[in-house]
């Protein structure tokens, strides 16, 4: 394959540490490269060079020929007056316009056609467009705005933010590109938007640069994957899930390498401040390599450290978290769910799952009491400690900074009973003592998300909800996230188009279908696939393993013969697994719990120091809480 683009010696930088440090790269035609790193790494900036909106300090950016570079930013076109058409032709300066304005004048005719200066005009328009060969390129837009299924006739004003990014990308599109350039595509899409974003892409003739924290949407498109860590840009060919292992693999040998370094940079420290007799003989030679060293000791720049999530969890709930008994809810003529029963209770893990506006959000305020069904009733549960995720961050200060965010004005925070300096506990998140101190509003979209993080997780809760959590957060932080809600011992309701997210984290699923359907699958995403497959292919037989809205306990098809649906019943293996490990976990808390018993029944066990006593009777009451969840888990799992 021949080269498109390619990147020598480049250097980029906005403060001290360089974003690009002599970074090389070279993108050729037809790949799909993926362009992974932690948040403020400079992936965007590194796309902004590739699209000549940012020049570099040093270095140059070769593009062969009349290569073609298109881009479809983060953030989607604001809601602005015009149509959608305007918008595309935008991307072809003058000749877009002329367009725009013969299909205005066109719609005026058709209302007044015996207007003389309109028919004048339109002939002016004519003669411009096709001395500028527009008539070519206004086919070319509505091909595209076809392939997109998009009306060009439609209000800029009245689309949704995930049809704002699907216009965006027409008009990336028209221009027909060499290379298409992407700054996290899949963000606030639905998943059968994204599903439809990568099999366009997939067909996309030129070559792709992305970046994207959809781990699913990486493994179906990225050809090869350009990993950007402290100003150096690494390719590792092949799959994402091969450039883990390789990138795991190099990070381990440069952490030997530095120690190694580190230990005969220690012996020169020692060999230096040796005695004054030795001083007088020593080799002025080594004096000097011992100054090299210490030089590049000092311009080491070090991995970026880990988000370090710890959930203060609170007393626990009731048994119940939320029931609803036939339920509706309707805003106007619009109806979002129609007769839904369903049970929420502790522990569940449950992902919501629909189209954007489908009513997902509506749901959680009603099981928060914040919003009452149109029919039906609820309950909630007693005892509820929440924790909530906001997507929009509204929970936010954009003009205040991170630590009054978090610690609302204090110097000192309790955090799982440990009180802390706030700058220590924001450090557990990445943000130094000097950034704690940054307004909000400087910060990127994935460091925001850690601000909104820090700030939920503070406090005691048995109830997390996140809401769209893992837009612009790097994978490192994603994949900890999924661990914090998988361990989390309360209840936990995920909103999230995030597939492998919702594989790694649910117990469950509720699907919103449209039209007030909403039906309960247990499992993940993958048991998603597996009843929309079946539905799509009219396997209408009964599902023992979906609680389908309007179906109360009592009418169970006990009575119905077995059928396909039925083998959806079994768990999936992350499910089974979890079972299979259920019960040497519940031995061994047993066995715990009855040597901290035998300790606390000592007549003397009392007599000793608070300091003694104290671990003893907490561990206990930790192991106690640790033995019932298991119990309650194993009994769910069984149960499925």
């Amino acid at each position: 394959m021949s080269v498109v683009l390619r990147l020598s010696s480049a250097r980029l930088a906005f403060g001290t540490a360089p974003v690009l440090d002599n970074a090389e790269l070279i993108v050729e035609e037809g790949e799909r490269l993926c362009i992974t790193g932690r948040n403020g790494a400079g992936k965007s900036s590194l796309l902004k060079v590739l699209n000549k909106d940012i020049l570099l300090d040093d270095g140059q950016l070769h593009s062969v020929g009349e290569t073609r570079v298109a881009m479809l930013p983060q953030d989607p076109p604001a809601r602005t007056p015009g149509k959608v058409f305007d918008y595309v032709a935008g991307a072809f300066a003058e000749t877009g316009k002329l367009l725009s304005d013969y299909q205005a004048v066109s719609e005026a005719i058709a209302v007044d056609a015996s207007n003389e200066q309109l028919l004048e005009k339109m002939m002016r328009i004519q003669t411009k467009i096709e001395a500028n060969d527009g008539w070519q390129l206004q086919t070319r837009i509505e091909q595209v705005l076809s392939r997109l299924n998009l009306d060009g006739d439609a209000a800029m004003d009245t689309l949704s933010g995930g049809w704002l990014r699907r216009v965006a990308l027409a008009k990336a599109l028209a221009t027909q590109p060499d290379v298409l350039l992407l700054d996290e595509p899949t963000n606030h899409l639905d998943v059968a938007t994204v599903e439809w974003l990568e099999n366009m892409l997939s067909e996309f003739p030129g070559a792709l640069v992305f970046i994207s924290h959809d781990r699913a949407f990486i493994r179906h498109l990225a050809s090869r994957i350009v990993d950007l860590d402290r100003g150096t840009l690494t390719s590792f060919p092949g799959n994402y899930d091969a450039f883990l292992e390789e990138k795991q693999r190099l990070l381990e040998v440069e952490a030997a390498q530095q120690a190694e370094f580190d230990k005969k940079l220690a012996q020169e420290e020692v060999w230096v401040r040796q005695g004054i007799k030795a001083r007088r003989t020593r080799n002025e030679g080594r004096v000097r390599a011992l100054q090299a060293l210490r030089q590049e000791r000092s311009q080491r720049r070090k991995v970026q450290g880990s988000v370090k999530i710890e959930q203060a969890s609170g007393e626990r709930s009731g048994k119940l978290v939320f029931e609803a008994t036939d339920i509706s809810l309707a805003f106007g003529k619009k109806r979002l769910i129609e007769h839904l029963d369903l049970m929420i209770q502790r522990g569940d893990k449950l992902a919501l799952v629909g189209p954007n506006g489908c009513g997902k959000s509506s749901l959680i305020q009603l099981i928060l009491g914040d919003l009452q069904p149109t029919e039906g009733t609820v309950r909630q549960g007693t005892n509820l400690q929440v924790a909530y995720f906001d997507q929009h961050r509204q929970l936010l200060k954009l003009d205040a900074s991170i630590a009054d965010n978090v610690a609302e004005g204090k110097k000192e925070v309790t955090h799982r009973g440990r009180t802390r300096h706030i700058f220590s506990y924001l450090q557990d998140f990445l943000f130094s003592p000097q950034q704690a101190q940054m307004p909000v509003s400087a910060l990127s979209g994935g460091e925001k998300n850690r601000v909104m993080l820090a700030k939920i997780l503070l406090p005691e809760s048995n109830l997390l909800i996140l809401d769209e959590p893992t837009n612009d957060l790097d994978i490192d932080t994603l994949e900890l996230l999924e661990q914090v809600v998988v361990d989390y011992p309360g209840t936990v309701l995920v909103v999230s188009h995030d597939r492998e997210f919702i594989d790694n984290t649910a117990t469950s699923v509720l699907l919103f279908e449209g039209e007030g359907l909403v039906t309960e699958i247990f499992g993940g995403f993958h048991e998603v696939g597996v009843y929309q497959q079946a539905k799509n292919e009219k396997l209408n037989k009964p599902q023992a393993n979906l609680k389908k809205q309007g179906t109360s306990p009592d009418k169970k098809h006990s009575d119905e013969q077995p059928s396909l649906g039925q083998k959806a019943n079994k768990l999936s293996y992350k499910l089974k697994r979890e079972l299979e490990l259920l019960p040497s976990k519940i031995e061994a808390l047993e066995q715990e719990l009855n040597e901290l018993q035998q300790q606390l029944n000592d007549p003397e066990f009392f007599r000793q120091p608070v300091t003694v006593t104290l671990p003893v009777t907490e561990r206990a009451e930790t192991v106690e809480t640790e033995l019932m969840q298991a119990l309650e888990r194993w009994d769910y799992l069984e149960n499925l």
